[in-house]
């Protein structure tokens, strides 16, 4: 099936999305478990170290020829051939967006030992859509214009209204950690990634498929290198931690289906970051809050959150968020997506 590129935007966009939501719900009843509620530098590390063995193997399987055409190109990417090494021009943002990527996951793996809806934690991200658009205009010399401003506005306020859990929990200590470290990291983390999907690596666009798995492979380095520093100043043990539950066979599936799942997100992610603008990308993100709401109620089921509030003016206002978060979705929709 032939999409107009247009409209591919989108379609990567949003089926990203919304595996991103089904992910975040993975991640929530798995940081709920005992030892990563208490412990969420082990946690990051157990989901760098699973999901670089996981995400190896899939990279080699889509690696794989079928009639002169490699199965990733088939089905995920079409400037995907093999796996292959890191070549010296984008070494350096490799390196910057593995760096940016761990201390990002250790925070989110904080916030989600923190807060188990997904559609809370989901909400606290869409943030960044405002850093995105300062950056953009000074890194890439390219002012948004104002519809971009106002859509990224109204999703961003849209978000905040929508973080009011179904618990009808209000924290302050997830809200620190997105604002100081979540948004600022992936604001940088898209950016670079989107600069390494716009390269051109032997005459031929980069794919995403490789960029996905190399940085799991530095985040993976950087996270280990970043709890080995602060267990010898704590004397603490979260780098032990996270390697003895990882190779614990229930923790390890668990990771590997989360981190495997992971690994199909971020590649449309990186993929639609050719196409588009980081803010605008992650402005369609947003919609992933509203396909969270499932996966907040199974783990409501599950015993996972544990209470539901259904004072109707907090749902109401709740709804108002999405309402919001929908039109600014639109509003970009409308709007001309240059390639």
């Amino acid at each position: 099936m032939i999409i107009r590129k247009k409209y591919l935007f989108y379609v990567l966009a949003i089926t990203s999305s919304f595996i991103a939501a089904a992910v975040t719900g993975i991640d929530s009843f798995v940081g709920s478990l005992p030892v990563f509620k208490y412990d969420p530098w082990a946690f990051a590390f157990s989901l760098f170290f699973i999901g670089t063995i996981i995400t190896l193997l899939i990279t080699l399987v889509l690696s794989i020829k079928i009639k002169g055409e490699s199965l990733g190109a088939r089905i995920l990417d079409p400037s995907f051939k093999h796996i292959r090494l890191v070549q010296k021009s984008e070494m350096k943002y490799h390196l910057i967006a593995g760096l940016v990527n761990a201390i990002n996951t250790v925070g989110y793996c904080a916030i989600i030992s923190t807060v188990q809806d997904p559609s809370v934690i989901l909400s606290f991200s869409q943030i960044v859509i405002l850093y995105l658009l300062l950056m953009e205009s000074i890194t890439e010399k390219d002012v948004p214009t104002l519809v971009e401003v106002q859509s990224s506005v109204i999703v961003a306020f849209g978000a905040i209204l929508a973080s009011i859990s179904l618990t009808g929990e209000f924290q302050l200590f997830p809200i620190l950690i997105v604002f100081l470290v979540v948004n600022p990291t992936w604001a940088i983390f898209s950016i670079y990634q989107r600069k390494l999907k716009i390269m051109k690596i032997h005459n031929r666009p980069n794919d995403s498929i490789n960029i996905r798995f190399w940085n799991v492979f530095f985040s993976c380095v950087f996270t280990a290198l970043l709890l080995l520093v602060y267990d010898l100043f704590t004397n603490g043990n979260h780098l032990i931690t996270g390697f003895v539950t990882s190779i614990d066979p229930y923790y390890f599936l668990l990771l590997v289906l989360t981190m495997g799942t992971t690994f199909f997100s971020y590649v449309l992610y990186i993929r639609s970051l050719g196409m588009g603008k980081a803010s605008v990308n992650n402005a369609i993100r947003a919609s992933a809050i509203i396909f969270a709401i499932p996966f907040s109620i199974l783990l409501l089921q599950l015993g996972v959150i544990t209470e539901f509030s259904t004072d109707p003016v907090m749902l109401i206002i709740k709804v108002i968020g999405m309402i919001l978060i929908v039109m600014g979705i639109i509003s970009f929709a409308l709007t001309v997506v240059k390639s």
